[in-house]
């Protein structure tokens, strides 16, 4: 993707003194990320506050980190300046065909980005905050474009800015755990077709990784299922639903 090099610059000096005052790091696994070529960058999603936390450990790591951004926020005027400027890449939601959706992910991987995929999707709904399953973005373009997928965990971030508040708790200073795994080994879905089983099986060794290095840092065992939200939202549609046919057969007893 195209960028300009001194917008890069202005935001990295903006930012980077800014992150190094606000917060304590322990660090892991930066040696594990590719200095060149194009990469994936495959996080846990525990706030509203990670991306920063990422861009910084990415950026340190000697990366510029791009992240994936919706195309209609390119539209604003000043927001989308500065996105472009700084190369990040569009998504185009409305498009039905995924990879039409992605087509701008795999143009940058393919000229050597260093993109930054939540495979979740959003913030985890995990009770206790552990990576839910995935969304098959990240494994796809990965699959595609050939380039690895480096799965990384972070933990602390969501001390700073708990998910759903609009809180802000930069004091203490917060320590802002951070490791990054070698390559998810996806060699055997090579020569695949991209189809919902390859991808599903694919986002799946993804997220297991992640689930791994985030129980080391925090010092547990993973679950052996993984939270599954949109299950999760069905089932809870689903007793509305059930709860909602015996109040309305009640009221016909009733009347009767």
């Amino acid at each position: 993707m195209k960028h300009s090099p001194v917008w890069r610059t202005i935001v990295v000096g903006i930012l980077r003194p800014l992150l190094f005052t606000l917060l304590k790091r322990d660090w892991k696994g930066q040696d594990n990320i590719p200095r060149e070529g194009g990469v994936v960058i495959a996080p846990n999603h525990v706030s509203e506050s990670d991306p920063l936390v990422l861009a910084h450990f990415v950026y340190t790591a000697g990366r510029f980190p791009v992240y994936l951004a919706k195309a209609s926020v390119f539209k604003n005027k000043i927001v989308g300046h500065i996105l472009r400027r700084t190369g990040q890449v569009p998504v185009y939601r409305d498009r039905t065909d995924a990879g039409l959706a992605l087509r701008d992910a795999e143009k940058g991987l393919r000229g050597g980005e260093c993109l930054i995929f939540y495979p979740e999707g959003t913030c985890t709904r995990d009770p206790n905050l552990w990576p839910m399953t995935g969304k098959t973005g990240a494994a796809r373009v990965a699959l595609a474009t050939g380039v690895p997928v480096i799965p990384v965990a972070h933990w602390g971030s969501q001390e700073l800015l708990p998910y759903g508040t609009k809180k802000f708790r930069p004091f203490p200073r917060k320590t802002m755990h951070v490791i990054a795994g070698p390559p998810v080994d996806l060699s055997r879905y090579e020569g695949r077709p991209l189809d919902a089983e390859t991808l599903t099986a694919a986002t799946d060794d993804i997220m297991r990784a992640i689930a791994g290095l985030l129980g080391e840092l925090r010092g547990e065992t993973p679950p052996a299922k993984l939270y599954d939200h949109r299950a999760a939202v069905r089932a809870a549609r689903a007793d509305e639903a059930d709860d909602k046919g015996k109040s309305d057969k009640g009221k016909e007893a009733k009347a009767s």
